[in-house]
């Protein structure tokens, strides 16, 4: 062997040395903020505030969560679940969090498009043929729901299910067309009241009733996640539940996450607080709501209709989890949940100004713009989005910081305090 090519092996093997390798994405764990870039003392403010909030009755209580860079810097339960009992909100408490699970479907599908199954642009009808045809409504008649409609320009198709620009509107909480169309369908919006129904039956039906505008052509918030979930379900020959608890949940650690929680783990789901008599008061029975009963005990109940945009119970430190597997790029403790370039993709713009005219929406969240960055402290790119019960997350991957802010409120004033936890997250970053 001459001494060239030992030369140039050694050269090669330096080389490889030097190259750097790619940090391994551990679990999160506690850490100080300092160890992340961050104020103790102006992270310490959260208490003082939240404390008050607590104190002038804006909320019961809540649990707040920050991760920055895979470190939980900041984990605490306030107020109280049941006043009467004297029983506080623990971080550990169960919250029904509505809307929130629209991501982890969004996630769920991205797992099978992955897998070369489907392409995002393909039509809905290719796989679930009860949307062949579709048709938009014209006009419609408030005295007995009666519509007329005219043929959809085109098939809805999978990505804008993802970025609910499909047509398809909400059942019981959209608007007063969607509302009395769906109702006489039987449909539910996917939390409280969907006892006894199933969700390849109702997403069936849906198929059948107009769109409420052209594909492709507004942004609506509707059934596009509950419809992702049928669609999952088709796929992958699994129930919604059961694929979720295989592909994302089980291999994340998110073991407190359910569409109906076991009754070992019941006395763990934090009430429901609604506003009587100008107290703040938890809700004991259902709530009409579109002239149909909403029924918030639903958690407890063992269900047949896995509502993949609204039907998901969760703790904080879970969709903690969920949130920064996303950031890390899809991969999670070692586990990878989907490639880089397909969270890349999930976390752009994907609808133009349909969304409107500050931010954007991608496959499955709202996305921060420049022009939104200017409106609070987030940062350019980042995702969120949140939960009827006014819960709420945001990742954002300059900062790579994680935010989770779970109450349990239904149909009461916000006052600011998502926007104001936020600021009070980001006020404490100081590297």
């Amino acid at each position: 062997m001459n001494k060239s090519f030992l030369a140039l092996l050694l050269f090669l093997s330096i080389a490889a040395s030097a190259q750097p390798s790619k940090p391994e994405q551990k679990a999160i764990s506690v850490s100080s903020p300092a160890s992340v870039g961050m104020s103790s003392d102006r992270i310490a403010r959260i208490d003082e505030v939240v404390n008050q909030w607590v104190k002038d009755g804006l909320t019961n209580g809540c649990v707040a969560l920050l991760i920055r860079d895979g470190k939980i810097v900041y984990h605490k339960a306030f107020g109280y679940n049941d006043a009467d009992k004297r029983q506080p909100l623990r971080t550990d408490n169960i919250f029904r969090i509505a809307s929130q699970s629209k991501a982890i479907t969004s996630v769920a599908t991205m797992i099978l498009y992955e897998e070369g199954k489907f392409l995002l642009d393909d039509p809905v009808s290719k796989y679930i043929p009860e949307f062949k045809g579709a048709r938009v409504l014209d006009k419609f008649n408030p005295a007995d729901s009666s519509y007329t409609t005219v043929p959809a320009k085109s098939e809805i198709t999978i990505r804008q299910l993802l970025t609910h620009t499909s047509g398809l509107g909400y059942a019981q909480i959209g608007s007063a067309e969607a509302n009395a169309i769906y109702a006489k369908a039987g449909l539910v919006d996917g939390f409280g009241g969907q006892q006894g129904h199933l969700l390849a039956t109702d997403m069936k039906k849906l198929g059948a009733l107009p769109l409420m505008h052209q594909p492709g052509e507004k942004y609506t918030y509707g059934l596009n996640s509950d419809l992702l979930g049928y669609f999952v379900e088709v796929m992958s020959g699994m129930s919604l539940d059961v694929f979720l608890r295989k592909r994302l949940f089980e291999p994340l650690g998110m073991s407190d996450t359910y569409f109906y929680v076991p009754a070992i783990k019941q006395d763990r789901i934090a009430n429901v607080f609604t506003q009587k008599d100008g107290k703040l008061t938890p809700v004991t029975g259902p709530i009409m709501q579109s002239g149909a009963p909403k029924d918030f005990g639903y958690p407890k109940t063992p269900g047949t209709y896995f509502s993949g945009g609204a039907g998901l119970s969760s703790t904080a430190l879970d969709y903690g989890i969920f949130m920064q597997m996303l950031l890390n790029g899809g991969e999670y403790n070692g586990k990878r949940i989907l490639a880089r370039n397909t969270v890349r993709m999930m976390t752009m713009n994907q609808v133009g100004d349909l969304y409107g005219p500050v931010n954007g929406f991608g496959l499955g969240f709202s996305i921060t713009s420049l022009k939104g960055s200017a409106a609070l402290p987030v940062q350019e790119g980042a995702f969120e989005w949140g939960g009827a019960f006014t819960t709420t997350y945001w990742a954002d991957p300059k900062e790579k910081l994680v935010g989770i802010f779970f109450r349990q409120h239904y149909a009461l004033n916000d006052h600011g305090l998502t926007n104001k936890f936020k600021v009070l997250a980001y006020s404490a970053i100081n590297d």
